[in-house]
């Protein structure tokens, strides 16, 4: 019989600078859905990718002094690494530079001009360079892009622009007819209310200010907007062509079953991507999904505020399947979740370490110690019923929040297994009936039914943490793996022999991990020293003339909570006062620090360390043995520029 088939795709990843674990989250979410359909025997197709064109990306490569598509050839191959890193099994990776995708777009730009949907006017308005989106004077906020907070810019230039409004009525009545259509339903009374009641106006779909993109082949001196280039990849990575033959991709899988994309974008994935495909004459995707954000505290992820994580730093510290299981627990359905290393670590001792590792490491021991590794037939007692109908509970709910695409929902149903096995081991006491031989039996099933709730436990976890469901299979030599051998408890063999327990997550000592992800950070902020450099590392005078050095005295410093190591500075300089996080503290005590004028690199980018702002660097000379930081003589005032 044909699998049934399950299109899902992330939304394509702008390739303007490396992806924080914020962004590196879509693609951990859509690859455990995409395994959980896999398990459950569907015909998946998982599509991601990178967004290439556009003006923000022709100004980067600008500033780097290279092509843009030198430039983008880097950044894409960057966060395929970090897909791969992550673990992601997707079918297809497509680029927006691709001959084949910029073919297609080019064919559906013209095929909507030629239909009357596109035509040509001017734009006069307020641009976003990092958003690739314009705005009209009331949409600012603050004279500012209502997205990002950002500077806009006035633009006047000649456009072609797609009649929005001639389709909104039958986008409407597709969502009404489609309930499910955008989900989370909070996010589809956004869309209806602030973006299709009030009317749609004609989209802005070609540039003329820059050249970095699919060229309009009819109009030279135009390029194709980031919208109907970007959005259509969904379609063109199938294989689709306007004017050609649907390929046997496209027949197969499209519709898409689901795009999963984050919440900024679900406008242009609900409004602007439907009405360009009910233009085109194609299905509609069954389902948008707008997940939330990542955040770091209460904030969203930026360079500027110094509060960026990535998933490559995250992974060393950490391991890939505790980062998978951090992301996926931590954002819930519809609300943002917060990231910070305190978290990591607290989860990753009470969950991963103390529930499942325990668990398994404590049952394959016992298992081995006393019957050799030999599973033992089941023998009915007391608490087996509640251990049995809550694993059985449990792939059921599970299946249910997974359907749903609620992967926070789904592992802590997971996880509820783990804790109900550890108090059935509290509840039994193998340890306490080892001590008779006629409690033996009663011990073999006791362990019989903990191999099998683990076994169980290993399948549900595998769309999540693939790594670990394969390390417990490995202890406890599973057989039987899939996900028809859950819907039952019982599938495990007596005579079958365990391996040896080995731990699945070792206890993290908090104070020396932030302590060595503290000495990360430092030594990442501080400037490369190499001895013996060689000619080609040496700087020039405009290098070093970017470096600002300004003279700074000190006016209050303080250790920083639970750091041996820092020292949090008040400092003047000027007119300003800056905090500063410094590595002294076992070279200064706070108090000897006040009224010294040090000097101060004042246009580092802010990065918090242990949770506290830093917003510079203190100079400072040091030995193997002694540190001391610059300073300079008393009459020179605050605030004076170092050259």
């Amino acid at each position: 019989m044909e699998k049934e088939k399950f299109y899902i795709t992330t939304a394509i990843t702008y390739t303007s600078k490396k992806p924080h674990i914020g962004n590196t989250f879509e693609v951990v979410l859509t690859d455990a859905i995409a395994r959980y359909k896999k398990m459950l025997g569907y015909d998946v197709f998982f599509l991601t990718g990178t967004d290439e064109h556009g003006q923000k990306i022709q100004e980067e490569a600008e500033k780097a002094g290279v092509t843009p598509k030198a430039y983008v050839d880097k950044v894409a191959g960057e966060i395929r690494r970090i897909w791969d890193l992550m673990g992601a099994k997707y079918d297809k990776f497509i680029r927006t530079t691709d001959d084949y995708h910029v073919k297609a777009v080019q064919q559906i730009f013209k095929k909507l001009y030629d239909q009357g949907d596109i035509y040509k006017s001017e734009y006069e308005g307020w641009y976003c360079v990092p958003d690739e989106s314009f705005f009209t004077d009331t949409q600012l906020v603050d004279g500012k892009c209502p997205e990002c907070g950002r500077e806009v810019v006035r633009t006047k230039e000649e456009a072609y622009f797609f009649k929005m409004s001639k389709y909104q009525d039958a986008l409407m009545k597709h969502i009404e007819e489609h309930p499910e259509f955008i989900q989370p339903e909070s996010r589809k009374r956004e869309m209806v209310n602030n973006f299709l009641k009030p009317g749609l106006q004609d989209l802005c779909v070609s540039r003329t200010s820059f050249d970095w993109g699919v060229p309009v082949e009819f109009d030279p001196g135009h390029v194709v907007y980031v919208w109907i280039d970007a959005l259509s990849n969904y379609i063109t990575a199938l294989g689709y062509e306007p004017n050609g033959k649907k390929s046997e991709l496209y027949e197969k899988y499209w519709p898409a079953d689901v795009h999963i994309i984050g919440k900024d974008i679900l406008r242009f994935h609900t409004i602007y991507w439907p009405i360009m495909l009910m233009a085109l004459g194609e299905p509609l995707p069954k389902q948008i999904f707008g997940h939330p954000w990542l955040l770091a505290g209460a904030d969203k992820m930026s360079k500027s505020r110094g509060n960026v994580m990535y998933a490559d730093d995250l992974v060393r510290q950490f391991g890939v399947d505790a980062i998978r299981y951090y992301l996926l627990s931590e954002m819930s359905y519809a609300q943002d979740g917060t990231i910070s290393y305190e978290t990591i670590i607290a989860r990753y001792n009470s969950d991963l370490a103390n529930t499942l590792g325990n668990l398994v490491n404590r049952t394959v021991a016992m298992m081995n110690k006393y019957f050799e590794g030999i599973i033992q037939p089941p023998c009915a007692g007391e608490f087996d019923d509640e251990l049995i109908q809550c694993a059985e509970g449990t792939v059921r709910r599970f299946q249910a929040k997974m359907d749903e695409y609620r992967t926070a929902d789904a592992l802590d149903e997971i996880f509820t297994l783990a804790r109900r096995s550890n108090k059935y081991i509290d509840e039994t006491a193998p340890w306490v009936l080892a001590k008779e031989e006629s409690n033996r039996a009663r011990l073999g099933g006791v362990l019989y039914n903990l191999t099998e709730a683990i076994r169980m436990i290993a399948v549900l976890l595998s769309p999540f943490m693939p790594d670990t469901a394969n390390h417990i299979f490995a202890q406890i030599k599973a057989v039987k793996t899939d996900w028809e051998s859950v819907q039952n408890f019982g599938a495990a063999q007596a005579g079958d022999r365990v391996g040896e327990a080995a731990p699945l997550f070792v206890r993290l000592d908090e104070k020396k991990k932030l302590e060595e992800i503290e000495a990360e950070i430092l030594a990442k902020a501080e400037p490369e020293k190499k001895e013996n450099a060689h000619e080609e590392n040496a700087i020039s005078i405009e290098d070093f003339a970017k470096v600002e050095l300004k003279v700074g005295v000190i006016l209050e410093s303080k250790p920083v909570e639970g750091a041996d190591k820092l020292l949090v500075s008040q400092i003047k300089i000027g007119d300003e006062i800056r905090q500063i996080v410094s590595g002294i503290a076992k070279y200064y005590n706070p108090a000897e620090l006040i009224g010294k004028k040090v000097v101060v690199v004042t246009n580092l980018k802010p990065v918090k360390l242990r949770g506290v702002l830093s917003e510079g660097m203190i100079l400072a000379a040091s030995t193997k043995k002694e540190l001391t930081v610059l300073t300079v003589d008393k009459d020179i005032p605050d605030g004076t520029k170092i050259s």
